[in-house]
This record gives C-alpha cells, sequence and structure tokens, in this order.
C-alpha cells in the first residue's frame, strides 16, 4: 500500500531509481519507490557496468556483490571484420575495478533491489502515476485513487517519463537521430576471446559482440527495418555481414531478442521546482559504448547524496548544482555515443583512411589512455570532485 506522506517519492524501479532509493535510504531518508510494472524485467538492454560506476556502486555497498555475479572484461576492441583497428585494454585504469564488468541489466537490477531490501526499502508495485502537481508544500503526485504528498520527487521513469512530462520539462534533441536496433541474447560458436568485447564497424551500422556470464553473447546492432523478434536466421546472417569473416560465428541458441528504437534527447534541465531528473528520464542516446545505463546510476548515486544533504540541513542551491552538473555530462555522452556510431558508417571510399587513423591511434598510448577514461567514465571524476571535494578516493 502507498504511503500518504513521504520525504522522497521516486518514480520507476529500473537501475537508475533503485540505486537512486538505495543511496537516500542508506543515509536514513524515507524513500518511496514505485514502478507500473507488475514485476522486474527478466531481459534488459544493458549488459556492461563500467569502472567509474562500479565505484559509485561501491559507496552504497552494491560494488561488490554486482562484480561477484558478472563477467569482467579486460579490453573493448574496434574491429573491421577480421582486422583489428583499435584495442582499447583496462587494465592500467586508476581504478580498484581494472575491467569493464559484463552483466545483465537484470541482474544488477537484483543486486540493487536486495541492497535496498537491507537498508529497509522496497520496490511497491504495480502503481501507474495518473497525475502530478506542485504547490507551496511540496509535490502531489496521483495513483488511480490514491495521493502521495512528498517533499521531493526523482523522475526515474525512463525515455517516456510522465513525471517529467507532468513538470512541463522539454525533452529536445537533434532532428533526424532517430536509429533502430536489435538486441539479442545468443549462444554461439566464436574465435573471438571471452575476455573482452568489440565492436565491428560495418557500411551497414555497429554491431557489438559483448560477452556475458554462462556462455551468452549480447549483440546489438543498429539497423535499417528490424523484424519485431530476431530470429536465429536474421541474426546470423548479421553476424555474417559485419562480423569475422574467415572463422564466422555460428548461432547455436537465441535466448531473446528484441527490437528498439529511439531518438537522441536532453532534457532542457535537470530540476523543475521540486521535480528531479536522473537517468533516462533526463537522457537518452545511441548505446554504441555501453553509456547509457551507466550514466542513469552515477546520476542517481550522485542526485541521491546531494538530496540527503538537503534534508539533512543543506541549502537547495545543492541541487541546482546537481541540475548543471549532470545535463553537460549527457550531452557529453550522447555526442561520445554518436561518434563511435558514425565511424561504423563511413562510406565505403572513406573506410581504407579511418582504419588507417584508428590503427595509427591504436599504436599511440595516450590515445588509447584517453579512450580507456571516456568508455570506463573515469573521466568524469573532475566533476565529481568539485562537486564533492572532500570526498576520499
Amino acid at each position: 500500500m502507498l504511503p500518504g506522506t513521504t520525504d522522497v517519492l521516486i518514480v520507476g524501479a529500473g537501475p537508475t531509481g533503485l540505486t537512486a532509493a538505495l543511496t537516500l535510504a542508506r543515509r536514513g531518508v524515507e524513500v518511496t519507490l514505485v514502478d507500473q510494472r507488475e514485476a522486474p524485467a527478466v531481459t534488459s538492454r544493458a549488459a556492461v557496468v563500467h569502472a567509474y560506476t562500479l565505484e559509485m556502486l561501491d559507496r552504497v555497498g552494491a560494488g561488490g556483490p554486482l562484480v561477484a555475479r558478472g563477467l569482467p572484461s579486460a579490453r573493448f576492441s574496434v574491429r573491421d571484420r577480421d582486422r583489428v583497428l583499435i584495442t582499447v585494454p583496462f587494465d592500467r585504469l586508476p581504478s580498484r575495478h581494472r575491467y569493464a564488468l559484463m552483466v545483465s541489466q537484470s541482474v544488477t537490477e537484483e543486486v540493487l533491489t536486495e541492497r535496498l531490501a537491507e537498508a529497509g526499502g522496497r520496490v511497491l508495485r504495480p502503481y501507474r502515476l495518473t497525475g502530478l502537481r506542485q504547490d507551496a508544500d511540496g509535490v502531489v503526485a496521483q495513483f488511480g485513487d490514491a495521493i502521495v504528498r512528498a517533499r521531493w520527487v526523482i523522475a526515474a521513469d525512463g525515455i517516456h517519463s510522465t513525471v517529467r512530462e507532468s513538470a512541463g520539462i522539454p525533452f529536445t534533441g537533434p532532428d533526424g537521430s532517430a536509429e533502430s536496433f536489435v538486441l539479442a541474447d545468443v549462444r554461439l560458436d566464436s574465435a573471438l576471446p571471452r575476455d573482452g568485447a568489440s565492436v565491428f564497424l560495418a557500411r551497414g551500422g555497429p554491431l557489438v559482440w559483448a560477452p556475458l556470464p554462462d556462455d551468452r553473447v549480447r549483440l546489438v546492432a543498429t539497423v535499417t527495418d528490424p523484424p519485431a523478434e530476431p530470429d536465429l536466421p536474421y541474426l546470423q546472417r548479421l553476424l555474417d555481414e559485419r562480423g569475422l569473416r574467415r572463422r564466422p560465428d555460428q548461432v547455436r541458441e537465441v535466448l531473446w531478442s528484441s527490437r528498439f528504437r529511439l531518438h537522441r534527447r536532453v532534457a532542457e534541465t535537470f530540476r523543475a521546482g521540486r521535480v528531479l531528473l536522473a537517468g533516462d528520464a533526463g537522457h537518452v542516446h545511441s548505446p554504441a559504448g555501453g553509456q547509457g545505463m551507466n550514466l542513469g546510476i552515477c546520476d542517481a548515486v550522485d542526485l541521491g547524496e546531494t538530496l540527503a544533504a538537503v534534508l539533512a540541513g543543506g541549502t537547495e542551491t545543492l541541487l541546482d548544482e546537481y541540475a548543471a552538473r549532470r545535463r553537460p555530462l549527457a550531452h557529453e555522452v550522447a555526442g561520445f555515443a554518436d561518434r563511435l556510431t558514425r565511424l561504423a558508417t563511413v562510406p565505403a571510399a572513406g573506410r581504407p583512411a579511418r582504419d588507417a587513423l584508428l590503427r595509427l591511434f591504436s599504436a599511440l598510448p595516450p590515445v588509447r589512455r584517453r579512450v580507456a577514461l571516456r568508455l570506463s567514465g573515469l573521466s568524469q571524476r573532475a566533476s565529481d570532485k568539485v562537486a564533492h571535494p572532500a570526498r576520499s578516493r
């Protein structure tokens, strides 16, 4: 049953909402987390948790349990069929997590849910937000016949956020940014090593090949007109057209598959009065580089810590600083993902020059290090230190 009042209402119990709730609950804040689904999703888009995200999860007690259930990935390779154009190693990252953790989003949500329960919280389901208004005392949220009054509301309800729309926050992006994707978990026979992920740059768009625990591989590909449920022959054709040529992968089993379409969008503000945005409610972009869920989790820890400080007596300007801090990061991550996609779709005449340039970059350690820091999210540390100068590393 929904409470009549709460300090913080979080709408949406994906990785972002769960992380925000966990961050607040561990700091003694009264938090109510609701989701419109009857049960958590058993399939999921995201499949990688980067080093900086793991550091953020360490701060809320979820990093270690998640690492125990994932598969460390030592490197990220960019390929053109059989040729490796550049390999980005993670073993020298300035972090206790010198890898990218390959793990399904559904497992990430399970771990966060378990940690939240230990902190005294839980997800209330299924409750669909039907109305939201702000007044002088806070926010009034309507869930059918039930009403919850909260001091603050966090929108963690995804791309089509009802909270964001109710707060009147524009969600804008460049024209022509729509992309369609195929997503699948498969078992296959492959010559690729399982200790690293790869992205194949192909004329039709990038194809991501990422190992997961239990002998699974996550495939993500940009496509023009994907079927509703990509089957084994369709996925095999994608691998034949974009993957290894001399020793092509052979798909043995499709565990699940899906398609989705999205536009690049960033909210015009991450705060409107007592409504605060985090995760996909505030930003959405290409999944290239595996950045979306990671940025959302980092949003959530930052927002949870900031909001807890405000509720403990800090000034509300801290929340304006949160909004000003996270929005530029969202634009930067969206631009980075777009650049990876454009690398893949270079016309045939320009591909030799592109490949030669990437191989040149691969021979330059400073360039590899910079890309590793960017992919891992560790380049965000500068803004985090500005926000929390006393925080130890």
